[in-house]
């Protein structure tokens, strides 16, 4: 029997019945003195084997009157080792993970609530203060600020370094569980830049887990915009991918964990992402409401960023967002008038951002029957997209390659061919 398995023989042995509930209690008073301090949901996960027990085995050993130190099984690997495991296998060897629905879906565990205050309570080598967890958020600024402007492939192998070199030592080092808390934020939100820069170049298994790493870490920091967020990183993977129902349940929880957050942005943002899953779906009721609630929430919002990632949701995204949304419910006309919104009002001045907006811009009009002006924008785009290093700059290019010999041939077709050959 597995270890999980013991436990939940034991437990449903008692008598009197002794529920996941009350085994939960007598474990907190049993270390503690007093219940509360440990829930149901961490018995469940004992016993259903997705996490092991470390901690608590020789206070489980006492309330169920078992010996297991035999049990190698209880060594489990807490979400710091993990990631720091996956960082190293992307630096080292460049094993790259196969994109799945249930690797999505896994998101929606529970994480270990207990994992920062085991970390606290540990001896390290490095005093770590709030400086050190300064120094993280800075990094993944000025890393997410130059993979904003050229692209997720020119410094992920930085951001990646970084992870397992220095943020490393700090994980394993001494802190405070208010220190701890903060610096495991802050490592959520690197995580999560590496899983963005990841998709970004394209491998897109290596993303999902790097966000599914992002998402435990915020979570067990207690931290909800950043656990929402991620969660928004793995919906909106899963819609690109054609997972569309693991996509809706992320987009959906993604949503639920943000709606209490006093940030227009970020509510903007999670409610954007929901609509869009469920168009993807055919729920155009579901998206048309949600459009609207994102709508009232970034007329709300401050236009200049925030320190949060969710807070620099900009104006010109949300506009470029929503008129992609409209694309696929069949409203070309307000799908139109939201990508020049983007592009002329709100303004994008990142390359790569805008230039995704162009070449999207460009289908629109293509469809519309406007075919001179998707042929313009087209060629603007080619402009903004010189020199960034990104997948959805190609899968741009792709696109307007295959539509192209469909167009009928013109001096302005010519050039654009001209252009698209001199690339490849």
């Amino acid at each position: 029997m597995t270890i999980g398995e013991r436990i939940r023989a034991a437990r449903k042995a008692r008598r009197p019945r002794c529920s996941q509930e009350k085994l939960a209690d007598e474990l907190s008073v049993a270390r503690w003195g007093k219940p509360g301090f440990l829930d149901r949901q961490q018995v469940y996960r004992w016993e259903t084997g997705r996490r092991g027990p470390k901690e608590w085995l020789p206070f489980i050993e006492q309330v169920l009157h078992l010996d297991l130190s035999g049990d190698n099984e209880a060594q489990f690997t807490d979400t710091v080792t993990s990631v720091m495991r996956l960082g190293g296998s992307d630096v080292d060897r460049r094993q790259f993970l196969t994109a799945s629905a249930a690797v999505g879906l896994a998101a929606l565990d529970l994480p270990d609530a207990e994992a920062v205050t085991r970390r606290s309570n540990r001896p390290g080598p490095v005093a770590v203060g709030r400086g050190e967890v300064a120094a993280v958020r800075t990094m993944t600024t000025t890393l997410g600020d130059a993979a904003s402007e050229l692209g997720g492939g020119h410094a992920r192998h930085l951001a990646v370094r970084y992870l397992v070199v220095d943020v490393k030592r700090w994980l394993e080092g001494r802190y405070t569980d208010t220190v701890g808390r903060e610096l495991f934020a802050a490592t959520s939100e690197l995580v999560h830049l590496i899983g963005w820069m990841a998709r970004d170049e394209g491998n897109q298994g290596l993303s999902q887990k790097y966000n599914l790493h992002s998402f435990r870490l915020a979570a067990e920091a207690g931290e909800n915009e950043l656990a929402a967020t991620a969660l928004r990183g793995l919906a909106d993977q899963a819609i690109d991918l054609g997972y569309i129902p693991t996509a809706v349940r992320l987009a959906e929880a993604c949503e639920q964990r943000g709606r209490k957050l006093n940030n227009p942005k970020a509510l903007a943002y999670y409610r954007n992402t929901y609509a869009r899953a469920a168009a993807a779906d055919g729920d155009r009721t579901t998206a048309a409401k949600l459009l609207s609630f994102a709508q009232t929430a970034i007329e709300n919002a401050p236009a200049t960023p925030g320190q949060s990632w969710a807070s620099h949701y900009s104006h010109g995204r949300w506009a470029h967002e929503s008129g992609m949304i409209h694309a696929t419910m069949g409203d070309l006309t307000a799908a139109e008038e939201h990508l020049h919104l983007a592009l002329d009002i709100h303004g994008l001045d990142r390359k790569r951002t805008r230039a995704i907006v162009l070449a999207d811009l460009g289908h629109v009009q293509l469809k519309r029957g406007n075919t001179a002006q998707a042929l313009a924008t087209w060629n603007d785009f080619l402009d903004c997209a010189d020199g960034v290093q990104s997948v959805r700059i190609n899968d741009g290019l792709s696109n307007i390659v295959a539509r192209l010999p469909n167009i009928p041939h013109s001096p302005a077709t010519q050039e654009l061919g001209q252009r698209l050959a001199s690339r490849s």
